[in-house]
């Protein structure tokens, strides 16, 4: 039954639909599709059998398959990497009109791919701004882990909306946010043309580079700076070697003392 929970989730997704939007296109609650989603509840049968109507799939396929894995190839569910398309994206701005950056804590991440093109959601989550960062939409994730060292777990990653995907740069960070592997702070080698996917690569050597499937993406935002209270540790080696021509100058003076 988790299976179906994930599907949900998937094809909302693939609509490029918040929750309100798909639950109005499924005649229910947003709530009932947002605890589908999360697995607090179990969808009806009819659902279901709705569900196998909007999209080419059966209920074998939509009750034990992951639907993520296959190719979607048909026009009408191929992800849109350029942007062109509608593309929803919720974002919050004060009085004047001017964009917050929105933070998603490493605790609201799991909420966040369900809710993040939801206003509502996006509305809840805290936010603050930056003086340096400005003409963009900025979004700052809390990130965990240590697969990006000398950035430590804890440490927030701001980044700026990449609309088109194309556009992405080799060897550059960014936070990717997808469906199967939740939200992540990465270096990216683009490789849409040949693969259909991005790369994505830990600066941290024991961590191997795994591939994401462009399907599977929800957004992209190019990192740009981040906040930690934990300074970077002193380059050892640089300090050893201060020490030891320390050391070799106090030998010369002990040496030269000894002759005098």
């Amino acid at each position: 039954m988790q299976q179906i929970h994930n599907n949900l989730r998937f094809l909302r997704n693939q609509k490029g639909m918040t929750q309100q939007a798909f639950a109005d296109l499924l005649g229910i609650k947003r709530s009932s599709l947002g605890a589908y989603e999360e697995g607090r509840a179990k969808p009806s049968y009819d659902l279901l059998v709705q569900l196998t109507d909007l999209f080419p799939i059966s209920m074998d396929q939509l009750v034990k398959e992951d639907l993520s894995q296959r190719a979607w190839s048909a026009a009408p569910y191929q992800r849109d990497v350029s942007g062109k398309n509608m593309r929803v994206l919720s974002i919050t701005v004060d009085k004047e009109d001017r964009e917050f950056i929105d933070l998603v804590p490493e605790k609201a991440a799991a909420g966040y791919l369900n809710g993040f093109a939801d206003p509502e959601y996006v509305e809840e989550l805290p936010k603050f701004r930056l003086p340096m960062l400005s003409g963009g939409t900025y979004r700052a994730f809390e990130i965990s882990g240590d697969s990006m060292l000398p950035i430590q777990p804890g440490s927030i990653v701001i980044g700026e909306y990449v609309e088109d995907w194309q556009q992405i740069k080799d060897g550059v960070t960014y936070i990717v946010v997808s469906a199967k592997e939740g939200i992540v702070y990465k270096r990216l080698f683009n490789k849409i043309e040949e693969r259909g996917a991005i790369i994505c690569q830990s600066d941290n050597p024991a961590y191997p580079p795994y591939s994401v499937p462009v399907d599977d993406v929800l957004e992209i935002w190019q990192a740009k700076a981040y906040i930690s209270t934990i300074f970077p540790d002193k380059d050892l080696s640089i300090e050893k070697l201060m020490q030891m021509m320390l050391e070799l100058q106090q030998e010369v003076i002990r040496l030269k003392e000894q002759k005098e």
